[in-house]
């Protein structure tokens, strides 16, 4: 086991003794630009042999088994377990196996991990706007409300606590000064999550928006009676977008190149039982 890169970031949050978490960023890995350096997307265009070597470093850092999901912007959760193969299509996944590492990849979507108090189920979730405004979902469940499930049907399968309690970190995204939308994602958020309204800022382009992505997990975590949530509170240091030399971005590298698809790499944010 190597030492964690220290330009990625660890979760400050009262995760459990034996639970541990590391969101990477661009630096530590061995791809050229302009996947330099850290890509850990193999579906990107970076070559295959800097992926995989990345992705070795990745898994030798956390000491841990970092398993990959083929993410859709859905709501399908994947219970992971030592054996479970790379690339099975998914958006969250949730553990009680120690040195498995549920991993979510990003580049201006919002990774969120997940812990029970006791430290005994882990989790993490994709969530871009789809995903956690449940886009076609029956209910308008989205990607968080589905990963709560499964980790609390894990929880409840291992003992009958009184209560399960549940700790939650946002990691770096999209920040709601950069993230621009149509009416229809307003109304997407509207229709499910009474109070969604107020965190979409009329854009300086006639009928767009601003939407604050973390303040809406927030927002949902709540109504599941999340309150202890970490992170991610949509200032500047966190915007995936307006910190290039730290973060990869998507719709920043789109813009750049001006063909409205962004060669960039993915980050990854990990959290596993030791």
């Amino acid at each position: 086991m190597q030492a964690l890169h220290p330009d990625w970031l660890i979760p400050d949050w009262p995760a459990p003794a034996g639970v541990r978490a590391v969101f990477t960023t661009r630096a530590g890995g061995v791809s050229a630009p302009p996947f330099d350096s850290m890509n850990l997307g193999d579906h990107v265009g970076d070559l295959p042999g800097h992926v995989a070597e990345n992705r070795a470093l990745l898994q030798r850092a956390t000491g841990a088994r970092t398993i990959f999901l083929n993410q859709v912007h859905g709501c399908q959760v994947l219970a992971l377990d030592a054996a479970t193969p790379d690339g099975q299509t998914a958006d969250a996944c949730v553990t009680v196996q120690r040195q498995v590492a549920c991993t979510v990849m990003v580049a201006d979507c919002l990774p969120v991990l997940l812990t029970t108090a006791d430290g005994a189920v882990v989790a993490a979730a994709h969530a871009g706007w789809r995903g956690l405004a449940g886009s076609g979902a029956p209910g308008g469940q989205g990607v968080l409300e589905s990963v709560y499930g499964s980790l609390r049907a894990l929880a409840q399968a291992a003992r009958t606590p009184p209560a399960i309690e549940v700790i939650a970190w946002l990691g770096p995204c999209i920040g709601p000064m950069a993230f621009e939308v149509g009416p229809e994602v307003k109304a997407a958020f509207e229709a499910v999550l009474p109070g969604a309204g107020q965190l979409f800022a009329k854009s300086g382009e006639s009928g767009k928006y601003l939407a604050d992505l973390p303040g809406l997990a927030r927002l949902r975590l709540e109504a599941m009676g999340i309150t202890q949530i970490y992170g991610n509170d949509g200032s500047a240091p966190w915007c995936t977008v307006t910190n290039p030399s730290r973060f990869f971005s998507h719709r920043r590298d789109a813009g750049l190149q001006g063909n409205g698809f962004g060669t960039t790499g993915r980050m990854a944010a990990c959290i596993w039982r030791t």
